[in-house]
């Protein structure tokens, strides 16, 4: 993916998600995170599935969970890693049916002071003028906390294919017959016919 389009595609997701409330919401603190970091197991309730299912237009969401590693590291940061799984209920675009798809999603994020936002931004944009590999923009810490959940659907709904379609399913557009007027050779004829000199006139016998 491109790393300028998927920065797009998470602040369009957060957008939509933060239009609404919050559906999953796992927080963590990050003045409370041991030196060793911690391992946390989250799963979505039903009520909490609903509700994302509602925010993304999804028919429905049977399970979702994440594995997540959240560790500190220098200047303030954590870096958080692990997986998000569930599986979505979608419609297929070509046969209307309904389909199951399953989500497996990884998580790597760098999380920052908002302070220090600005100036690794800028290291991003730096990094991106040149050959080196770019890195992904790291995250704010809001107000102290690093919330698990929303971090989970963020990636879970970026991982949505939106175009779902059932296995071996292809698309075939309606067939529409031919109008002879229409071909060709139709108008070469009428080119011609209007290219005829008229006939010889018959005498008038009175």
């Amino acid at each position: 993916m491109n790393r300028t389009t998927g920065m797009t595609d998470k602040a369009d997701t957060r957008k939509a998600v933060a239009s609404k409330a919050d559906p999953w919401t796992v927080p963590v603190t990050v003045a409370q995170l041991p030196d060793t970091g911690l391992h946390r197991d989250i799963e979505a309730s039903p009520a909490v599935r609903d509700a994302m299912a509602e925010v993304a237009e999804l028919r429905e969401i049977l399970f979702a969970n994440a594995s997540l590693d959240v560790t500190p590291a220098s200047g303030g940061r954590v870096h958080v890693a692990g997986r998000v799984r569930a599986r979505i209920g979608q419609t297929c675009v070509v046969s209307l049916d309904p389909i199951l798809n399953d989500i497996d999603e990884a998580i790597d994020l760098i999380f920052a002071p908002p302070e220090q936002i600005p100036q690794l931004a800028d290291l991003v944009d730096d990094a991106a003028e040149s050959d080196a590999e770019i890195p992904d923009p790291p995250e704010p810490i809001e107000n102290g906390i690093i919330d698990l959940g929303r971090l989970a659907t963020d990636a879970l709904f970026l991982a949505v294919d939106p175009y779902p379609r059932k296995p071996d399913v292809v698309f075939e557009p309606p067939a529409v017959a031919d109008d002879p007027e229409d071909h060709p050779f139709a108008a070469l004829k009428a080119l011609r016919l209007d290219a005829q000199p008229p006939g010889p006139k018959k005498p008038n016998n009175r």
